[in-house]
């Protein structure tokens, strides 16, 4: 079996066998838009296969595996929104890593990106632990949630265009559920930045004419009904950014430091 069969155990597996899922665009807006709840909206996202391209990767890599994960058991299915129902904070992201979310069922867990991240949330007060390991390790979010604009893991890392609009519904839906009790929105990248705009604006929030250039630090006023919403740029702590200096934990640290704040 190249990915984990939906309610045979796995920890905090959404789904069951019965989750209805997604094959198309169509479906994925469907699915979507009639999701009585958040926990049915994140069920019904962790079997979608509406991405013939994204769903073949997701489980080849899952079936093959990196060699120092090869006794592991991979998820190899959609990775849904986690965190807290009713979040302060949302946390948005690009796409789960092949060996990454891909591999242990959560978000941003499993790779030297999510090492960086749940370390300084947790410093800042927003997770309960400092790493983030595998589904079910007790791992928590503090008022904040944590989402990817593509909830598969795409070759090389990147999405397209396709990709990232047929997923959209998913996203401004899981936005819109939770958008009552959001004050602020951190987008990691560059792509997050860019593909959340949309899903907000969807969502019901009033955002500025333009899109603001992209840029870490960024804040962007917007609102929800009556609500001041504070969208913020954070680098993605890649690899890439980690081990040039792009990124450091202080840097992170002054984000979520600033959107808990924001968020009071």
């Amino acid at each position: 079996m190249s990915f984990v069969p939906p309610g045979t155990g796995w920890p905090d597996d959404p789904a069951t066998a019965d989750t209805p899922v997604a094959h198309d665009p169509a479906d994925v807006r469907r699915l979507a838009t009639t999701s009585p709840t958040l926990a049915e909206l994140t069920a019904r996202m962790s079997v979608c296969r509406a991405c013939a391209r994204l769903v073949e990767w997701r489980e080849e890599t899952a079936r093959v595996k990196r060699r120092a994960f090869a006794d592991e058991t991979y998820w190899g299915r959609p990775i849904a929104g986690w965190g807290d129902d009713h979040p302060r904070i949302l946390i948005v992201g690009l796409a789960p890593a092949a060996h990454g979310g891909n591999r242990t069922g959560r978000i941003f867990t499993g790779d030297r990106s999510g090492d960086w991240l749940f370390a300084s949330l947790h410093r800042c007060g927003l997770a309960v632990q400092e790493t983030s390991e595998h589904a079910g390790d007790g791992q928590k979010l503090l008022g904040a949630r944590m989402l990817a604009s593509v909830r598969c893991a795409p070759p090389a890392n990147k999405p397209t265009p396709d990709e990232r609009d047929t997923c959209r519904p998913w996203m401004a839906r899981e936005l819109a559920m939770v958008a009552p009790s959001v004050r602020v929105v951190v987008a990691l990248g560059g792509f997050a930045w860019q593909a959340m705009w949309p899903a907000l604006k969807e969502a019901g929030y009033g955002l500025p004419r333009s899109r603001p250039p992209f840029g870490h630090g960024v804040e962007v006023p917007a609102t929800y009904g009556e609500a001041a919403v504070t969208l913020m740029g954070c680098y993605h702590p890649s690899q890439q950014n980690t081990f040039t200096g792009r990124v450091t934990g202080p840097m992170l640290d002054d984000i979520f430091t600033r959107a808990a704040t924001l968020a009071l």
